[in-house]
């Protein structure tokens, strides 16, 4: 028998918090999204650093966050996450799409990221973290607006309507600036792709290195017109 999970808030709550914390720190933002909904808040990490889950740990010490193995990852990636469980107050949730990719290649052919990437990204991106997401009412991201145009009009809480739960960014205020400041300062651990022209980092087959003065994001999905995974849309 399946339990319908009831959760806490809603789109004028989102939007009511979005207002009230826009001036908030991202440590206020985190204690507020973890006073509200207490173990039913979790976080997300790509790996490529670990800022968010410095802040977050900080505030929310033993915090689930949630990595997904696509099976595509750079070694570099899974050895961050690795260092990351290491050396953080974090419980690290390890989450694998239903198909390897050798099952993935055998039932739709080789290479789908290269044929359409969108299915790609959906079957082992998208889906494995709607499951992931189930028993939460809300979520930590690191979206920023300054990442790209499509994320420039990020709220630091919003209402996730596809999940119908409560995603918060608490430092999508923050500048590339103040993001380098505070990994300096409190010595952040890095992917060391992020030393070797990886800017922003994603499966192997559809990352390349970005040339100084590119959009720190030209270097994923290149020449496809691809922008987002589907994880944030």
């Amino acid at each position: 028998m399946s339990t319908t999970i009831t959760r806490p808030g809603g789109p004028e709550s989102a939007e009511r918090a979005a207002r009230e914390l826009e001036e908030a720190t991202a440590r206020e933002i985190v204690l507020w999204a973890a006073e509200t909904f207490g173990d039913r808040l979790c976080m997300t990490s790509s790996m490529a650093d670990a800022l968010m889950v410095d802040i977050v740990s900080k505030a929310v010490p033993g915090i689930d966050v949630i990595f997904l193995d696509t099976g595509y990852h750079f070694p570099e990636t899974i050895g961050t996450r690795d260092a990351v469980a290491s050396i953080y107050d974090i419980n690290l949730v390890n989450v694998e799409p239903v198909r390897t990719v050798a099952e993935q290649d055998l039932a739709l052919g080789p290479r789908l990221h290269n044929r359409d990437p969108g299915i790609c990204c959906h079957l082992r991106k998208v889906e494995p973290l709607r499951k992931a997401l189930e028993p939460y009412s809300a979520w930590l991201t690191g979206l920023r607006r300054q990442d790209a145009a499509t994320r420039r009009d990020t709220p630091v809480v919003q209402w996730d309507r596809r999940r119908r739960m409560t995603k918060v960014n608490p430092i999508a205020r923050w500048t590339q600036e103040e993001v380098d400041a505070y990994m300096s300062e409190h010595g952040v651990l890095v992917n060391p792709l992020q030393y070797d022209g990886y800017p922003s980092i994603g499966c192997e087959p559809c990352t390349r290195r970005v040339a100084p003065g590119e959009d720190p994001r030209s270097g994923r999905w290149a020449g496809t017109g691809k922008t987002e995974c589907g994880i944030h849309v």
